[in-house]
């Protein structure tokens, strides 16, 4: 099935950006639905089941709406140059629920053969809530960010941390600061440290945010806080 709601992406803009969403509905037939529903207008490149079976809505080729209003490390409405999934996922209004495994292995060969086709660097793979982190919370603690990165999709903080004040590395990072702090806090725990999503700088995640700072340089960013594009 293919959605009606895609146009062409602006001339010239590289697609940069991998963006990974739950579908937040009560099952896939719900979702795909709504995603190919012209009134809607919302819509992603892909879907993926919990089975592992994946649909294409919208050729990569074509800009999807599914980032809305967004931000990351200096860039603005990602949809221009974002490839968008959703994964099935009723997500935290319809009783949240683990990754199968099958699902996962799908998004990862998916994650893999989108990353061959574009320049996609491993800091622009990035969450929903990382983009939007006043409006979104998907695709949520849940979501297996560390065994992603395992398999090359993405970054997890793995090595020393980076001296700085804690707000100003997220920043840094990629996040858009010019919200209140615990929201960008929350944002970061949500991608990060999962066992505790409260807003709130605890050591814990003073330590946390200054890891993750770290791998990011240490990817080869050319300079935090630089846009990659």
């Amino acid at each position: 099935m293919i959605s009606p709601n895609q146009d062409d992406r602006p001339a010239g803009v590289p697609i940069d950006h991998l963006v990974l969403h739950y579908t937040g509905m009560r099952d896939a037939p719900a979702a795909i639905g709504r995603l190919c529903d012209p009134t809607a207008k919302v819509s992603a490149h892909y879907v993926i089941e919990t089975d592992g079976r994946i649909h294409g809505l919208v050729p990569e080729v074509k800009r999807a709406w599914h980032a809305g209003v967004s931000y990351w490390r200096g860039v603005r409405g990602l949809n221009d140059r974002s490839v968008g999934l959703e994964i099935v996922n009723p997500g935290h209004e319809f009783g949240y629920v683990d990754f199968p495994d099958a699902q996962i292995e799908a998004v990862i060969g998916l994650c893999r053969e989108i990353l061959g086709r574009h320049p996609i660097p491993a800091w622009n793979v990035v969450a929903h809530s990382d983009i939007a982190p006043d409006r979104k919370q998907d695709p949520g603690e849940l979501f297996p960010w560390a065994r992603l990165a395992v398999a090359g999709i993405g970054l997890w903080p793995n090595g020393p941390a980076m001296a700085g004040e804690p707000l100003g590395l997220l920043g840094a990072i990629g996040y858009d600061t010019s919200f209140p702090p615990a929201v960008v806090i929350a944002a970061f725990q949500r991608r990060f440290r999962p066992a505790q999503v409260d807003g709130l700088l605890d050591t814990a995640t003073v330590v946390r945010i200054a890891e993750v700072a770290r791998t990011y340089w240490e990817a080869g960013t050319g300079g935090l806080g630089r846009d990659s594009g």
